[in-house]
């Protein structure tokens, strides 16, 4: 069977909002993740793809879970980090053309918008307590 393995961000702002992206072919909303490169750590990867995705700069402060599952007959894990962002964003340089947009959501949001994983909501909700 096919294996993904990859990280991603979970970064929530001093506002009470959470960084999270759209792609152009989904209408659902995701935090910030992408695949672990050969020679790269679940770390790296979670800083890599945040400022591609996003153009933050973040830091890793602790590794929250790693999400086991099946998407499509492939074997996924996934790595979830907490980070905080250093300064502003640079602007989204996706070199796979993937992201159509990153936006800042509250906390009341984000049980009204589509999301690309439903699953993950409520996760990400007990993230804010």
């Amino acid at each position: 069977m096919d294996r993904w393995i990859g990280s991603a961000g979970i970064c929530i702002n001093e506002h009470m909002e959470i960084l999270m992206v759209k792609s152009f072919e989904s209408e659902g909303w995701a935090v910030p993740s992408g695949g672990i490169e050969e020679g790269e750590s679940p770390e790296e990867c979670c800083v890599r793809e945040v400022k591609e995705e996003t153009g933050y700069d973040v830091k890793v402060v602790e590794q929250l879970r790693v999400k086991e599952t099946t998407i499509k007959g492939i074997q996924v894990k996934i790595y979830y980090f907490r980070v905080e962002k250093i300064g502003e964003s640079s602007g989204i340089n996706d070199p796979d053309g993937i992201i159509a947009e990153s936006e800042w959501k509250p906390f009341h949001e984000l049980q009204t918008i589509n999301h690309a994983y439903p699953d993950d909501l409520q996760y990400l909700l007990a993230q804010f307590n």
